[in-house]
Parts: structure tokens; sequence; C-alpha cells
């Protein structure tokens, strides 16, 4: 067993292993500005993506890979920053069927599903399903479903929603799992819609930095376009959301472009910005450019003296609080869930730039007496995760649902001007053993891999 003081590596693998009951579980680990809007909103299409499908173990098949033909759909196609809008995410055509001889009736099919938002925001969207559909044959194909959620516009411009991962369960003599999953991430982008501020109208300004650093009372150029020909600009320095006292001023040609020079004097900067008016408004700027301070400055004066230091980058790390989860036992002959926790992972972001990371899990089939086998996609998990206080980050847990042998995302903080922090990660698990597997010790691994 691995003790929790051990050295941390990025990128590292610990491998835990145990024998639990009925279910054992071994567990592994490793570890701005809104894009341009376009000219029109365009029509929600079908698209077609490859998909890997991983039939409940109880079929006795192997994964599916195939391909979903899906489409993306809003209640509202140009909503202003702070609306809400409704996604209807609909799979016309499932990359998985009926796996079983056994036809299903109607109203027991529950879907689930993720889509993915780009463009001037992004973020995941949780997308569900009615306990509704029509009678499947044995071995038929699924018929096509739909499910809805809703995400709040946060930036103006073209934001795009291209479908996800999605999972059919249904409830019939059994609670079964069919979860599918995007081979190549992401899917091709179904819908765009164009989102405005509260004038209605699209911030498309931006402004490119000639260097991104410095040292502290050098000049850097910054270039802009799609301001107000003949406005005057401010260029001003940020230190996180608070304006420094470095200040120019340029005016923007015929066309509302400039280019422009501002001295860098604060050693706090990480970032440039500029805008029309005479305050920061982000509806008539644009920016904050990532900038930074290298040190340095200018002529140290008589009798004083320059004192210099820095701040080292750490590395992201993870560690475990042991290596092995305790399951619960199940009876034979009436199934169930096996349950169990999992051990408390530590996720350190001392690297202090720019990337936030993704903590994966994937497991295996679990592996019991004389060849028997629980499938690995009977392994749920509802996934909970923590912020130390403090953080520049803000740690998002995974979404409840099968883990599988394709693997699913346990948390994740996202990309900023500046990230890091420290955040614990749970989960609760729950093992779906079928009411007459055989008796005896089952084990199975478990991979966390953090990126």
């Amino acid at each position: 067993m691995r003790r929790s003081g051990v050295p941390r590596r990025p990128g590292h693998r610990h491998r835990w292993a145990a024998a639990l009951g009925v279910g054992a579980l071994v567990v592994a680990g490793g570890g701005g500005l809104a894009a341009p809007a376009q000219a029109m909103v365009t029509a929600s299409v079908p698209v077609d993506f490859p998909t890997h499908c991983i039939p409940p173990a109880i079929a006795g098949i192997p994964p599916i890979d195939g391909t979903t033909k899906a489409s993306i759909t809003v209640d509202n196609a140009a909503p202003k920053v702070g609306d809400t809008v409704t996604v209807t995410y609909t799979v016309v055509e499932a990359a998985a069927s009926n796996p079983v001889d056994l036809a299903l009736p109607a109203d027991i099919m529950t879907p689930t599903g993720k889509v993915t938002v780009g463009g001037a925001q992004s973020a995941s969207v949780t997308v569900a399903g009615p306990k509704k559909n029509d009678p499947v044959p044995g071995k038929g194909t699924f018929p096509s479903f739909s499910m809805t959620g809703t995400f709040t516009v946060t930036a103006p411009g073209s934001i795009t929603l291209s479908p996800g991962d999605y999972n059919i369960h249904t409830s019939y003599i059994m609670e079964l799992d069919t979860p599918c999953t995007v081979i190549d991430p992401p899917a091709p982008v179904s819908e765009t819609i164009i989102a405005t501020d509260d004038g209605g109208q699209v911030n498309e300004r931006a402004i490119q930095l000639g260097a991104a650093s410095g040292k502290a009372g050098d000049e850097v150029a910054v270039n802009g376009s799609k301001f107000t020909p003949g406005a005057d600009i401010t260029l001003a320095g940020r230190a996180g959301d608070t304006q420094t006292a470095d200040t120019a001023t340029v005016k923007a040609d015929g066309s509302g472009g400039f280019s422009g020079r501002l001295t860098v004097s604060d050693p706090a900067t990480t970032g440039i910005v500029a805008y029309e008016g005479g305050a920061w408004d982000p509806a008539k700027g644009a920016g904050p450019q990532a900038y930074t301070v290298t040190g340095g400055g200018g002529e140290t004066p008589d009798g004083s003296q320059q004192l210099n230091t820095s701040i080292r980058a750490g590395t992201l790390s993870m560690v475990q609080a042991g290596d092995s989860v305790e399951m619960s036992a199940v009876d034979f002959g009436r199934g169930g869930a096996s349950r169990g926790s999992l051990q408390t992972v530590t996720v350190e972001d001392f690297r202090g730039g720019p990337a936030g990371w993704s903590l994966t899990g994937k497991v295996t089939d679990f592996q019991g007496p004389g060849g028997a086998t629980i499938g690995a996609s009977a392994l749920s998990w509802t996934p909970v995760c923590a912020t130390k206080p403090g953080s520049p980050s803000t740690c998002a847990a995974g979404s409840e649902g099968s883990v599988g042998s394709a693997g699913a995302t346990l948390a994740s903080t996202p990309n900023g001007t500046v990230t890091g922090g420290e955040f614990t990660v749970d989960a609760r698990l729950a093992l779906n053993v079928p009411a007459y597997t055989a008796p005896g010790a089952y084990s199975g691994v478990l991979t966390l891999t953090l990126t």
C-alpha cells in the first residue's frame, strides 16, 4: 500500500489492489475575449459523429463503435447576456441498439447526455429526457429520443453547440445502462447562436499585444480592431480585476483600428485591456490579454537598493488517501448495488499558469471466481469536489453516471487568466450486480488520470 506521504509527480499513476467481498475495486491514478460573431445565426443541422457504446455486461457482446446522428436546437437563437437558453439534444439515430433478444416495452428508457458549448463561452450542459419511448424489438434499433437542459449566456458573440456523450438507461426486469461516448470530441457543431449585450450589439472589439511579457518599465505594443471609428481609446494595465496606474490613450482610425504603446511599470500587472469611455466597460472594451512583468525596471536612485525576487511555478499533482475501496456485499439471487466510497483524492495545482485540469477515471471489468465477470459499465459514481478557500480556480464535479472502460470525468477546473489551488475530490460508488452472479470475491481496477 502506498502512503500519503510519498512524493507526488505530475502524471504519475498509482495502482491500488484489493479483493472485496462481492465487489472489489482496485484504484490507480496519474496525473478572454469572446470570438468574433458570425454575420448570421446558422440553422440547426443534424450531424454524424463516431461513437463508442458499451452494452450492459449481461448482453455478453463487445463494445460497439458506430455512428450517431444527432441535432441540437434552442428556444432562443438570439439571446442576451444573462438570458437562460433551453437546449434540446435529439439523437436521431443511436449508434447502439437493444443489446438483448428480449423485446423492450414502451416507456422504460431514460436518456441523459451532455451538450458541448464553445465559441464565446465554454461549458458542458447536462441534458436529460423523459422516461418515454416506443416499444423496441429484441436486438432492434433504439428509437429517436430527445433530452433537454439549460445554460446561462455569460458572454456576447457566436456560441456553438455540439452533441456530446449520452447514456441510454433501461428499467425493465433489471436496471441497465448503455453509455455512448464521442470517440474524437468535440462532435461537429449542430447549432450556432449569436448572443448580444444589453444594447443588442455584439462586441467584436479585439486587441493583440506585441509581447506577452516584459520588465517593469518596458513598453508593449497594443493593436486594436473593430472599435468605434474616431473614438478615444484607453489602454490600461490590469492586476486581476483591478486597473493599475499604467494607462495610455490612442485614437481609433476611420476603420476602428489603432496602434499604440503602453508602458507597464506595476509588477502586479497580469493583463492589458483597451476600452472606449472614461472607465472599463466590457461592452465597449477588449481584453484582458495576458501580460507578465518579469522584473527589472528603470534606474535605481542614489542611496537606494533594488530588491528582486521571483515566484517559482510548481507542478500539477495528486495524492490518494488509500489504495483500496471496500464495497458492500450483495446477495446471490437478489443482486443490486454494491456500494462504497472512493478514497479521497487531493489535487494540488501550483503551476500558476492559465491552464485548468481534468481528473478522469476508467475501470476494468470485475473479475470473479471461475472466470465470472461483472462488466465495467456496471460501475457508476456520484462525484463531489471541494475547493480550498483562497484558490484562484473553482473545482467542478463530474456528472453522475456510469464510469465504464471508456471512462468519465471525475472533476475539473476551467482555463483562466490565472489558475491554481488545492482541491479534494470524492465520489460515491455503486456497482450494479446482476441477481444470479456467481458467488465469490470480485475485483476491478479503477485508473485515475490527472491532466
